[in-house]
């Protein structure tokens, strides 16, 4: 395996490693509480090989994959729209704005530079698309994701609710200006 992470975009042909990652990842992002059956319906109804095939046909949508070698080890997604929920619209103030909606690493590469590679192609691909800055929710509780983001300038302007199988959670609204 090749220690070089190259970061570009996803084809349809990655809906199934992609969801792969997805299911290993996504539950070290939920705090504890979350309860394992809550996090497998999550995962088997918004992080599916089906469901990820509908993000990578889907125009607004751009998924970007890190590779190292043949493998996926992370991988993040942006939305080109605005928010759909009026408290977030409302609490982010810079337009137009993009989502990203999803990001995140293989736990054996935290650290590695994987997140940050990804987060600079992610904030270009906004920026050559017109957008003027970037918003994003994170669990309130995941304090090393929000100090990534603070990191690379995000701040925090809202919270919201984020439904985790029959489990509401409160996430952090940060958003980027360019």
């Amino acid at each position: 395996m090749t220690d070089e992470v190259v970061v570009s975009r996803a084809g349809l042909w990655d809906a199934e490693a992609l969801s792969d990652v997805a299911a290993t990842t996504f539950p070290l992002a939920c705090p504890p509480e979350a309860t394992e059956e809550d996090v497998d319906a999550f995962v088997a109804g918004v992080l599916s090989s089906e469901r990820f095939g509908e993000y990578l046909s889907d125009p607004a949508h751009s998924v970007l994959k890190a590779t190292a070698g043949d493998d996926i080890v992370g991988y993040a997604m942006l939305v080109d729209a605005e928010p759909a929920d009026p408290s977030i619209a409302r609490a982010v103030t810079v337009r137009p704005v993009a989502e990203v909606s999803k990001m995140y690493v293989l736990p054996g590469r935290h650290g590695t530079g994987v997140s940050t590679a990804l987060m600079h192609a992610v904030a270009e691909r906004a920026r050559t698309a017109g957008a003027a800055g970037l918003w994003l929710g994170v669990n309130q509780r995941n304090e090393r994701a929000k100090r990534f983001y603070a990191k690379h300038g995000f701040v925090r302007v809202g919270t919201r609710t984020f439904r985790v199988g029959r489990t509401l959670h409160r996430d952090d609204v940060m958003q980027l200006t360019f």
